[in-house]
């Protein structure tokens, strides 16, 4: 993985410019703390830092390619896992490739394919060519939108980044953040809207999107969208195609220069991974190294809720011993946690899911000490119907967002006819994800119903928690893959019938059934337990203090903004908040830990409200 930016001007030359070129690389040096490399033309400057997972030798950047008069240059993040596929119809179609990195088989392949090329790759990608053929920018993100990359277009030019500091070191964006961005923080975050970058101007393109920017225009197009067609495999087929799907994604990711591991929580979707891992490993003899998180004393203090049933050191071990694993459990200090908070606005350039956010950047920053790559089961709840909100009768039909059903508790924290529009804005975002979901003729409401909630869920909730884990790993240079958004599996996924989905009326279900003879049984019927949060008091007491701190400050900028009787409401009755406030976990001390993140980062990021 890497990191990649751009400048494409064509009213003022780039060439010249190195001071602030070098500004926005190293803006990225922590994605790619290995290398750097830099092209710049009169018009054109391409960045890229790199963090070596294969091909040490060969994978060098920005990589450039000429053929006849033409010639083109390459930045790139992301790994191909369809890398051998493609070198080999390459070669059949007279290409000469010379390495082993898949940085030049995607440079050949945009030669070969041009911009239809993005429909042939397999991977976690961002990537940027410049075409000197006909002066054009090409620009790619991967299906599933595991990799980011945000523009800013002005008038004369496009600036692009892997991240939104990037784009903020380059003296043409302000921070800016006017009322649209003030609506994504406070009534829709920490998820954004898609393509929504926040600060005004900033945009990303969508997952499954291109665009090319030429003669001073940027046109977008959608190369993958999600379709909605006929499941014609029997039951038995299913439960085939998904173990043959998600094996296979997990072998191809499993390809590395440098030490690979993954994160086993005792969930079903880590202890897939991990098996099909280890299994892989031992053919050639090697044993898999596993990582958990847990937090100080949490055993201690664990508290049973819907949405957590159990903790997971049992389970853990019981895949430990199952897959002959070397194991290694991180245990996070409630202090640092909280201090972590900030870091993760730095990793993020947005407040973000508060602990949930902090805890997995130290995790990634201990795992980092040893391996570079690590497999984590990110995704599968959403695809395979996994949340408690696709199985309560109760939620499921309700035209809301099924993580943050009630917008009241953010509105208690406001002061009285700040945002007024606030509630409107996030149904209207709501109501747009609903419209745009594709069904086939003849579906019945239930049908149609469970077509919606996997795209609210595949839009919204799981590119939060996929930014989540780029941003909070690759702070840190660690390299993260998730093998259940393989872009086959999706769209398997989608199409799949609820009632094989849900096989034996379980969480995902069909699932558990594919790999019920690959996994312990009780391992198998584990109910669904999200990312361990800490239990721990102090921890509260930390975010109190926080809070109390920004109601004291004159000088804080969230001041103007909150109702500070609805914030001490929040202290004095933790256990008030009926509903969490987004997600699974962000109750009272997230919330507060976001009210403090959210201070830190219009200080740090000198936010300007207009």
């Amino acid at each position: 993985m890497c990191g990649i930016a751009g400048w494409f001007s064509d009213s003022d030359p780039v060439i010249g410019k190195t001071d602030i070129l070098e500004k926005m690389s190293r803006t990225l040096c922590r994605r790619g703390p290995d290398e750097h490399g830099m092209y710049v033309g009169q018009n054109i400057a391409l960045l890229h830092r790199r963090l070596t997972v294969v091909a040490p030798k060969d994978g060098r950047q920005p990589m450039s390619e000429t053929l006849g008069e033409r010639r083109v240059t390459l930045v790139y993040n992301g790994e191909l896992y369809n890398t051998r596929e493609l070198r080999r119809e390459l070669e059949l179609r007279g290409f000469d490739l010379r390495g082993r990195s898949d940085t030049e088989v995607l440079l050949k392949s945009y030669l070969c394919w041009g911009r239809a090329c993005p429909e042939r790759l397999n991977g976690i990608f961002a990537f940027a060519v410049y075409d000197s053929a006909d002066g054009s920018l090409f620009l790619a993100r991967d299906p599933i939108g595991v990799k980011p990359l945000f523009l800013y277009e002005y008038s004369g030019g496009l600036i692009f980044g892997s991240e939104i500091k990037t784009l903020l070191a380059n003296p043409l964006v302000r921070p800016v953040v006017d009322e649209q961005g003030l609506m994504e923080v406070l009534f829709v975050g920490p998820g954004r809207t898609p393509g929504c970058g926040v600060f005004r101007g900033i945009t990303e393109l969508l997952p499954g999107e291109c665009a090319v920017y030429e003669g001073g225009r940027l046109e977008k197009r959608r190369y993958f969208r999600i379709t909605a067609q006929e499941h014609t495999d029997s039951r038995e087929q299913t439960i085939e195609r998904t173990r043959e799907l998600l094996t296979d994604a997990v072998e191809r990711q499993l390809i590395s220069d440098v030490p690979l591991c993954t994160f086993l929580s005792g969930g079903l979707d880590s202890s897939i991974i991990s098996a099909v891992a280890a299994n892989h490993f031992s053919k050639s003899g090697r044993t898999l190294d596993t990582y958990s998180v847990n937090y100080t004393d949490n055993a201690k203090y664990f508290k049973k809720s819907l949405f957590q049933p159990n903790s997971d050191e049992d389970y853990i071990g019981t895949m430990i011993g199952a897959i002959g694993s070397k194991h290694h459990s991180v245990v996070l200090d409630n202090g640092a946690l909280y201090d972590a908070l900030f870091d993760s606005v730095e990793a993020r350039d947005l407040p973000g899911m508060a602990d949930v956010d902090s805890s997995l950047l130290l995790f990634c920053r201990e795992v980092k000490r040893d391996f570079t790559v690590a497999l984590s089961g990110e995704c599968a709840d959403e695809l395979f119907g996994g949340y408690p909100w696709y199985h309560n009768s109760e939620i499921l039909f309700e035209e809301c967002f099924p993580w943050s059903r009630s917008q009241a508790v953010r509105r208690a924290l406001l002061k009285p006819g700040f945002l007024p529009r606030g509630e409107e804005y996030v149904h209207s975002r709501y109501e747009e994800t609903v419209r745009e979901t594709d069904h086939l003729p003849g579906e019945s409401a239930h049908q149609r119903r469970m077509r919606e909630m996997f795209m609210l869920n595949f839009r919204w909730f799981m590119q939060t928690l996929l930014d989540r884990k780029d941003r909070c790993s690759m702070y840190s240079g660690l390299e993260v893959r998730v093998p259940f958004c393989d872009y086959r599996v999706v769209r398997y996924a989608y199409n799949m019938p609820w009632e094989l989905k849900a096989l034996g009326g379980r969480e995902k279900g069909i699932v558990r059934e594919a790999f019920s003879g690959l996994l312990p049984e009780r391992i198998v019927k584990r109910k669904k337990s999200p990312y361990p949060k800490t239990h721990n008091p102090e921890y509260m007491r930390l975010c109190v203090k926080g809070a109390k701190n920004i109601l004291a400050d004159s000088s804080s900028p969230l001041r103007e903004m909150l109702d500070a009787e609805g914030v001490l409401r929040v202290i004095e009755n933790p256990e008030g908040i009926s509903s969490p406030w987004y997600g699974q976990l962000m109750r009272a001390p997230q919330i507060l830990a976001y009210l403090a993140q959210i201070d830190y980062w219009m200080r740090k990021y000198k936010v300007e409200i207009r």
